[in-house]
């Protein structure tokens, strides 16, 4: 490992440490004002945080289009790449994500999950509809939520089919639509070079890979670029439901998504 690489984790870990720290107060009081129905500080907080752990790890954030922040409720739906998504985004929408069930017990990101309401889904059916009446309830609080609709990280290369049993949160009910807007996320640059797909597996995290080895290749190869892209908001369709909305969401995610190149500089 080269010497400079263990400085940059220092820094990166001890800036981050002391991020936290400072925000965690002004957290607190926020996820204490959401209880009463004033949960602006709440997701405002994760702001800050997010954009200071994007500058300490070396990464940039590129966003074409306009997320429909000025509406609330809100349901983002993309498709999900490394763990490096949640900074990526969270440092552009004041949002909560969803997440599979796992993430609550991991060291140090689960607390920051928690502290960022994510809503914590299990992958079983007999639970789909228990996790859609909690998503439920917190867009009729005026939240807004992410949904990774591919339900696991993809290899950056290719687009995976989207699960629609959780899109039936936008469905009316006696109420206004929720909109749902799209967005692509891709990682354009990886070390200073335009992404390849040689470089993919250095951000993407699939399939065994752990952790703390993956954060590792993400702090040798910056700097890094992301690119989100937010595509048309679109409300619950007259015909179709669920599965015509997921269409839809797949449709647009896919019209920006580039495939990498094959070739290009060698990996650090």
């Amino acid at each position: 490992m080269r010497p400079g690489l263990w400085l940059r984790i220092g820094t990166v870990i001890g800036g981050t440490a002391v991020l936290a720290v400072a925000l965690f107060p002004f957290q607190l009081l926020g996820l204490m004002l959401a209880r009463y129905g004033h949960g602006e500080l709440a997701v405002r907080v994760p702001l800050l945080f997010h954009r200071g752990v994007l500058a300490l790890i070396g990464v940039r954030v590129e966003v074409t289009g306009s997320p429909v922040l000025s509406r609330r409720p809100a349901l983002f739906v993309g498709n999900h790449i490394s763990w490096l998504d949640i900074p990526v985004i969270g440092s552009v929408l004041p949002v909560s994500f969803i997440a599979k069930s796992e993430v609550r017990g991991w060291p140090v990101f689960g607390l920051l999950a928690r502290l960022q309401r994510t809503v914590f889904v299990e992958r079983r059916a007999i639970r789909t509809r228990h996790h859609r009446d909690e998503m439920q309830r917190r867009l009729d609080e005026g939240g807004a939520l992410v949904l990774f609709a591919e339900g696991t990280s993809g290899d950056g290369l290719r687009l995976l089919p989207y699960k629609s049993a959780f899109f039936s949160v936008a469905e009316p009910r006696g109420r206004e639509a929720v909109p749902v807007q799209p967005f692509t996320l891709e990682y354009t640059r990886i070390g200073g070079y335009p992404a390849t797909r040689r470089h993919m597996p250095l951000v993407a995290w699939i399939g065994d890979m752990t952790l703390g080895s993956h954060i590792l290749g993400v702090l040798a190869n910056r700097p890094i670029t992301a690119r989100l892209t937010f595509h048309e908001p679109v409300c619950w369709p007259q015909s179709g439901g669920r599965k015509e909305l997921a269409r839809y969401c797949h449709a647009c995610t896919g019209s920006a998504f580039r495939r990498p190149a094959a070739a290009g500089p060698d990996p650090a």
